[in-house]
């Protein structure tokens, strides 16, 4: 079984490595750490991973070492790593947001297989989805332990890097904007005479059952498909969705995307 090691113990690291030790991976293939040792050893206690006190270690220790830290601090801690991470032949996964495969192998020196992957936010309920590009140096069998790692936290797929724009807004964005989407039902369900945990807990359950039931139908009927199937011919459905639609419901969602995207593209120049 080949070893992990993460650098970085936050939210989105530690989700992933409860997720893994969940699917079943052994504990003492994972190794973590932070600068907060606290927060290491707090998530090796509770999942039985190893911690150890710094990165160099944790390079030394692992087959994949998965950068879990804030883009902006990554141009500090990969050049203190390129010689560790070359001399051991560990592979570079990064899951900081914006950077590309080009930019991390020129931080770490150079001459290192580099794999990029964007998880998002729901791994933490192991419902996530993931990207993930595998850099020239990449083989396809890293590249597959690594999209293996992260279906143990929900789903994975295997993208080109010059996708990436597009699939952060749909896929790492989104999620923000369902939240906020559920959060206008539940104002409007208030308005209508609903108390406020009534409409949540029912807005809530409607957006994770429509996923649900499209999942199920993957293949079979499309979005557009099920939509139409709950808009009865002159129903009360239909009203509500085209008024949705004369207020910019459709435009505004594509509108986010194309925002998301040039942003996307702005951080990784």
């Amino acid at each position: 079984m080949a070893t992990f090691g993460f650098i970085g113990a936050g939210n989105m690291a530690s989700a992933i490595v409860r997720g893994a030790v969940a699917a079943g991976r052994d504990p003492n293939s994972i190794a973590v750490t932070d600068v907060n040792p606290a927060a290491r050893e707090n998530l090796a206690v509770e999942v039985g991973v190893r911690a150890l006190p710094d990165a160099a270690d944790v390079v030394q220790e692992s087959d994949f070492v998965v950068l879990a830290v804030k883009p902006q601090v990554v141009p500090d801690v990969l050049p203190a790593l390129g010689d560790v991470l070359r001399a051991t032949d560990t592979v570079l996964v990064s899951i900081a947001a914006g950077i590309p495969l080009a930019r991390l192998s020129e931080l770490a020196g150079g001459s290192l297989p580099v794999i990029r992957v964007m998880p998002n936010v729901n791994a933490q309920v192991s419902a996530g989805m993931a990207a993930v590009a595998g850099g020239d140096l990449a083989t396809r069998a890293q590249v597959e332990e690594v999209v293996a790692l992260f279906r143990s936290v929900g789903d994975a797929i295997e993208l080109e890097e010059k996708h990436f724009a597009a699939y952060t807004a749909i896929a790492g964005s989104s999620p923000s904007w369902v939240f906020t989407f559920i959060e206008a039902l539940t104002k409007a369900g208030v308005k209508h005479g609903l108390t406020r945990a009534v409409a949540a807990r029912c807005a809530t359950q409607a957006v994770l059952g429509s996923a649900t039931l499209l999942t199920a139908q993957a293949g079979a009927k499309s979005a557009s498909d099920l939509s139409d199937m709950v808009c009865s011919p002159g129903g009360t459905t239909i009203a509500g969705l085209l008024a949705a639609e004369a207020a910019g419901f459709t435009p505004s969602v594509v509108a986010a995307v194309d925002a998301t995207v040039a942003r996307d593209r702005e951080l990784g120049v």
